[in-house]
């Protein structure tokens, strides 16, 4: 392989990748609405969003009688080091009402930070890298493959479309583009 398109290659599959998700109205906003207000919230501390995909509907997990979900997932660029990444996340989740209570419960926002850069490893404060459950969950990984359709998991080096591939084919089918339009931009 050529050199040139060996590094373009290696440019295709880096990149910091935050996943976004909602299924609670947070003052009186829809969760799309919130994921939006996350996004321009981003922008504030420093973290300018690249890609966004589009907006996903998925079913609420464990419990598919909890409202379904808003899932999205962005491409960002900061000069944030992971564990800042982290503390900002967690910042404006609580801004828009996320309470850390039962695992997996209905929540007004969650921004997980799935990927920064290939990073494999486990930094300071317990943060892993890359997120240890993306590569199973289809709400991630569908609205990833729309902006990084190379993407590799940097634990394994599985291809996105190859772990997609390996979900149930029932958690795939049930996730489902919901309308609507992330914004890019404060």
């Amino acid at each position: 392989m050529p050199f040139g398109q060996s590094l373009m290659d290696n440019a295709m599959h880096t990149g910091i990748y935050i996943a976004l998700g909602a299924n609670q109205a947070y003052r009186g906003a829809s969760p799309l609405q919130t994921l939006n207000s996350a996004i321009r919230a981003l922008h504030t501390a420093g973290v300018e969003t690249l890609a966004a995909s589009r907006p996903w509907r998925t079913p609420a997990w464990p419990d598919p009688s909890d409202p379904p979900f808003v899932n999205a997932c962005i491409k960002v660029r900061t000069a944030l080091q992971p564990p800042d990444l982290m503390a900002a996340l967690h910042t404006i989740e609580t801004a828009h009402g996320r309470q850390r209570g039962a695992r997996n419960a209905p929540r007004t926002l969650d921004l997980d930070l799935i990927d920064y850069d290939r990073l494999h490893q486990v930094l300071p404060g317990g943060l892993v890298l890359p997120h240890p459950r993306a590569a199973q969950r289809a709400f991630v990984l569908l609205p990833l493959r729309e902006i990084a359709p190379h993407w590799r998991d940097p634990a394994s080096g599985a291809r996105i479309d190859a772990l997609i591939g390996a979900l149930p084919l029932a958690e795939r089918q049930a996730c489902r583009r919901a309308g609507g339009v992330l914004c890019t931009a404060a």
